[in-house]
């Protein structure tokens, strides 16, 4: 069994949709509510910019983390993804660091390539060269983590007798490496700690963990360490006819289905307490570690009825 097996989060709503804006502390007040209630772990987003028409305004997810961190005690913390090609990567290296230590070891970061090339475009990063420069972050900054002295030559940084103290409270800061394309498959497999997926169904869920696995063994790694969690959209309601008007309309205009993968707005979770539950069960059953709910519209009583009703059926199996 792995860190993460049977454990539950719950997404946090650092975006909103235009004209509507995201509230800083009334996020940190969320991460110290979804704490009391018992989920394992809190998720944010990010982007730097997200959308034209329409816009949606994002506070900065690390900013959200380090507040969280400094009003909770144990719940974990974790990003869903952090575009890993638009930070410097010894920057990121010294403050993921600094959150671990000031969280006591509560960061797991969930880290993609990106793939809103207007935004690479005005941060002045190639987007054409994401996928390069995410391997060499994801080396850099595990560098500094874990050596002491680190000396490397990189396509945009010339390290030498590189000293980074304090190091992550941590041995090493979980990544789960975001995304669907084979390419990505493989570097979740052997060169991250494991996935994080994005509104998937539970049989696809399995296909492309079966391939992570594959080739983690391929790579000389042990695909039993390998970690996974999975962010699912749900709507409690008195049935799955009840809601589901509702929730396509929320995912219709508010996220987005990249094409060429198997997300899905069929993979919402939706109906009564007993809907949802079984729902569930088929996720768990196809491997997934842990569940990060996103609830509709990020609802109070949702919040709370899957704290209180759905995650103790759920860790009873």
């Amino acid at each position: 069994m792995t860190v993460l097996s049977k454990t539950f989060g719950i997404a946090a709503r650092n975006f909103t949709a235009y004209p509507e804006m995201p509230n800083a502390k009334a996020l940190i007040d969320y991460g110290v509510r979804v704490e009391e209630l018992g989920y394992d772990s809190v998720w944010v987003w990010d982007h730097m910019l997200l959308g034209v028409e329409p816009n949606f305004p994002i506070i900065d997810s690390l900013t959200v983390l380090t507040g969280i961190a400094a009003r909770t005690k144990r719940i974990k913390m974790g990003t869903g993804i952090l575009v890993l090609p638009l930070r410097n990567p010894v920057a990121l290296a010294k403050q993921l660091s600094s959150m671990d230590q000031l969280s006591d070891g509560r960061l797991i970061m969930g880290m993609a390539s990106g793939w809103y090339k207007r935004e690479f475009d005005a941060m002045g990063i190639p987007f054409e060269k994401r996928g390069k420069l995410m391997d060499e972050n994801l080396d850099i900054m595990r560098r500094l983590w874990t050596e002491p002295l680190v000396t490397g030559d990189y396509m945009n940084h010339k390290i030498s007798k590189a000293v980074m103290y304090p190091k992550p409270s941590q041995p090493e800061i979980p990544i789960l490496i975001g995304g669907y394309v084979d390419r990505v498959l493989q570097r979740a497999g052997t060169v991250g700690d494991g996935w994080l997926t994005y509104f998937y169904r539970a049989e696809d869920f399995k296909k492309s963990w079966d391939k992570i696995r594959n080739y983690a063994k391929e790579g000389g790694k042990d695909p039993e360490k390998l970690l996974n969690a999975s962010q699912l959209p749900i709507m409690v309601g008195p049935s799955k006819e009840a809601v589901r008007e509702d929730m396509l309309d929320w995912l219709n205009k508010e996220w987005d289905f990249p094409e060429h993968s198997d997300c899905t707005r069929e993979s919402a979770i939706m109906g009564s307490v007993d809907d949802c539950v079984e729902q569930l069960k088929e996720h768990i059953a196809a491997g997934v570690q842990k569940i990060i709910f996103v609830p509709y519209k990020y609802q109070s009583d949702q919040v709370e009825t899957i704290a209180r009703e759905i995650i103790p059926r759920l860790k009873a199996l």
